[in-house]
């Protein structure tokens, strides 16, 4: 399946890929008599979930190894692809020629949002799509033109190949394009370290990593929450995704059924996402 998913469609496309995926729940009890490592990489959204998964099956079973590094959507379909990691994690659908190239499977596991954010001390706490456009685009090049201060908007957007960043071009800025002269940063992370260090500064993070650090702002007016992404009010959403070379087997399974279990869908809740199972 190609491109994002709308709020509407949500349903019907987890429905989709969960019937055809008969995991089992598991708790880290199925992890009793396994061993090895696991490698994860990818998406960095998702590293907070498979951070804490991590820590939980390792704590149950000392013999299992499992690591958990970012690099964005492309390097998680690269890595996996080339058979370099077991897990790749994208922040996005696959699209065709990944699936044909490297014969990936996908696990969906959570739903998120993707705000747009500025520094606590900006004035500004509410945009249209139309205005957030135009920031991107340049049109709009001062912070008083929106009613903030006089002082230029610094621009800082993700790297090619980021998931986040797909869905908000596609979904908040109407599948427009940055400035190429914006500051590029390469997680989430840095995103929100970018944006806590200038006070003029707009960027964008999945609703899960907005902390008292950086403002989330209103879009057409809704509030960039998890609980308007999961109604649909808010709608610059999308799907977290597991990614597999083939059907998973052995410990790549055990891992993506603990994701799936109660606790794995309270390890998601945690980190402030929206499990695609709804529990």
């Amino acid at each position: 399946m190609k491109g994002l998913v709308s709020p509407l469609s949500l349903a019907a496309v987890l429905a989709l890929f969960l019937a055809a995926a008969p995991l089992q729940a598991a708790g880290p009890e199925a992890f009793s008599g396994l061993k090895g490592s696991l490698d994860i990489a990818g998406g960095t959204a998702h590293i907070p979930v498979m951070a804490e998964a991590a820590k939980n099956i390792m704590r149950a079973n000392p013999n299992i190894r499992i690591t958990v590094a970012g690099g964005g959507s492309g390097v998680g379909v690269q890595k996996v692809g080339e058979g370099l990691v077991h897990i790749g994690n994208t922040g996005r659908a696959l699209k065709e020629g990944e699936i044909t190239k490297y014969g990936l499977v996908s696990w969906p596991f959570a739903v998120d949002g993707v705000a747009a954010a500025v520094n606590p001390s900006n004035k500004v706490g509410a945009l249209s799509k139309d205005q957030l456009k135009k920031i991107f685009s340049g049109e709009i090049a001062n912070w008083k033109e929106l009613g903030g201060t006089d002082a230029a908007i610094s621009l800082y957007i993700r790297e090619d190949g980021s998931g986040t960043r797909e869905t908000f071009e596609e979904r908040a800025l109407g599948k427009g394009q940055a400035l190429a002269k914006s500051n590029v940063v390469s997680s989430n992370g840095a995103m929100k370290t970018a944006i806590a260090q200038d006070a003029n500064a707009i960027g964008y993070v999945g609703i899960g990593h907005l902390d008292a650090g950086i403002k989330g702002l209103a879009l057409d007016g809704v509030e960039p929450s998890q609980e308007k992404a999961k109604s649909g009010a808010y709608t610059v959403t999308r799907l977290l995704y597991m990614n597999t070379k083939g059907q998973p087997e052995g410990l790549t399974r055990a891992f993506i059924d603990y994701i799936y279990s109660p606790e794995g869908s309270a390890v998601i809740s945690k980190a402030g996402y929206i499990p695609t199972d709804g529990k």
